[in-house]
C-alpha cells in the first residue's frame, strides 16, 4: 500500500498565507490506513496550520473534509458544492489524488499536504518498509518474493555484490541484510536454487510517464482500433 508522510508545517503555510478560506481534503484510502492522510490526522493538520497563521498574525477559515479515496473521480464529487466557497485546497492524499482534485477543478489551487514515499508494508503502528518501487516488471516469481530492487542497498537485478560479508549483511552496514542472500535462503528453502543462477536482462529504466494500466478484458473499452 502507498505510504506517506505529513509536509512540514511551515512549507504548508507558505503556499495557503495568502487564502483566508482553506479546504484540507483527507482520504479514507491509503494514507488513512498509513495515519497520514485520515480524519485524525486531517483535524490535526487544520489545528496545527490554524496554530502557525495566528503565530504569524494572520487568519484563516480552514475546513476538513475527508474523501473515501482520491484517487478515484466518483469520489471527489462529494466535495462538489462546498469547494466553490474555498480559496484553496490542501490535500491530504497521495500524488495521485491531488492531482485528481487538480484536474477536477482546475480553478482552485491544489497543495499536497503529503510526501509520498513508497509503496510498503505495515510493520506495527506507525512503522513501515519499503517493498515494491512499481518497476513494472515484477520478479518477486524469481526471487523467492524477496524485491532486489527495493531491497538490495544496490538495487542489483542479478546479484550478489563482491560486498556481501560473511554473516549475510551488506557492506553498507551490518545491520543491513544483504537481499541476494536472503533470496539465496527462500529459494534454497524452497528447494528453487537454480533460479539464482539465471542472468535476467536488465531493467529497462527509460522514463516512460506517465504510465497507463489497463487490466485484461478491458481492451475493448479504452483502445480504439
Amino acid at each position: 500500500m502507498i505510504k506517506a508522510k505529513r509536509k512540514p508545517l511551515e512549507e504548508l503555510f507558505d503556499l495557503t498565507k495568502g487564502f483566508q478560506r482553506i479546504l484540507c481534503v483527507g482520504c479514507g484510502g491509503c494514507t488513512s490506513v498509513c495515519l497520514a492522510g485520515g480524519q485524525r490526522e486531517t483535524q490535526m493538520l487544520k489545528t496545527d496550520l490554524s496554530q502557525l497563521f495566528r503565530e504569524n498574525g494572520k487568519s484563516a477559515h480552514i475546513s476538513v473534509f475527508v474523501i473515501e479515496r482520491q484517487c478515484s473521480p466518483e469520489y471527489i464529487s462529494d466535495i462538489e458544492d462546498m469547494i466553490k466557497d474555498y480559496g484553496c485546497v490542501i490535500s491530504a492524499a497521495c500524488g495521485a489524488g491531488v492531482q485528481l482534485l487538480a484536474e477536477r477543478y482546475r480553478s482552485k489551487p491544489v497543495f499536497p499536504a503529503l510526501n509520498t514515499m513508497f509503496v510498503g508494508l505495515d510493520r506495527s503502528t506507525g512503522l513501515y518498509q519499503e517493498r515494491c518501487r512499481t518497476c513494472g516488471d515484477c520478479q518477486l516469481g524469481y526471487t523467492g518474493g524477496i524485491c532486489p530492487v527495493t531491497c538490495c542497498s544496490k538495487s542489483l537485478f542479478n546479484g550478489p555484490c563482491g560486498g556481501t560479508n560473511i554473516n549475510g549483511s551488506c557492506e553498507v552496514s551490518r545491520e543491513t541484510p544483504c537481499a541476494w542472500n536472503e533470496i539465496y535462503e527462500r529459494l534454497k528453502m524452497q528447494n528453487r536454487v537454480e533460479n539464482i543462477l539465471s542472468i535476467h536482462p536488465p531493467m529497462d529504466w527509460t522514463d516512460k510517464g506517465p504510465g497507463t494500466l489497463i487490466q485484461s478484458g478491458y481492451e475493448s473499452r479504452y483502445i480504439k482500433k
